[in-house]
């Protein structure tokens, strides 16, 4: 075996060895940036809205996905390089935090739907609270004339 080659093997196991190091650093920042339990179970707010918008904002992933994505890609690089001896738990991990990402996206989506329900509803209920007072005040002076005449009719 000529020197090259056992420089080029020895190059190879660096190369391999750093890209395993980024994937697996990749995956520990996605983990980092995804949203803690407590962030997304206590929120502070004046209201429904106000509780929904600081949920949407918990529930924001958009950092996870990208160190997610650099972990996919250094990932991709080493598998078809054949560069892992074993790579069975990064594709795990991988798999586990597009999973959890999916799940975190799939709430966030739902909260923000929510979010902007919530406005068209109220203003729904109060247009329709207005009308009905409004109904119940022209019933009453109709109520009130009917009664006057009746009152006219007597005398």
């Amino acid at each position: 075996m000529s020197q090259a080659t056992l420089d080029d093997d020895e190059l190879f196991e660096d190369a391999a060895s750093e890209m395993r190091e980024d994937v697996e650093e990749s995956l520990t920042k996605a983990r980092a940036e995804l949203p803690d339990a407590d962030a997304i179970w206590d929120v502070e707010a004046d209201n429904t809205l106000g509780v929904l918008n600081a949920l949407r904002s918990a529930l924001a992933v958009e950092d996870a996905e990208t160190h997610l994505r650099d972990a996919k890609k250094w990932y991709t690089m080493g598998e078809r390089a054949d560069a892992f001896e074993d790579a069975d738990d990064l594709a795990e991990d991988i798999e586990a935090v597009e999973d959890v990402i999916a799940d975190v996206e799939e709430a966030h989506e739902q909260v923000s739907d929510l979010a902007s329900t919530v406005p068209q509803l109220r203003s729904a209920l109060e247009e329709f609270a207005e009308e009905g007072e409004e109904s119940d005040a022209a019933d009453a002076d109709a109520d009130a004339d009917a009664d006057a005449d009746a009152d006219e009719a007597e005398a």
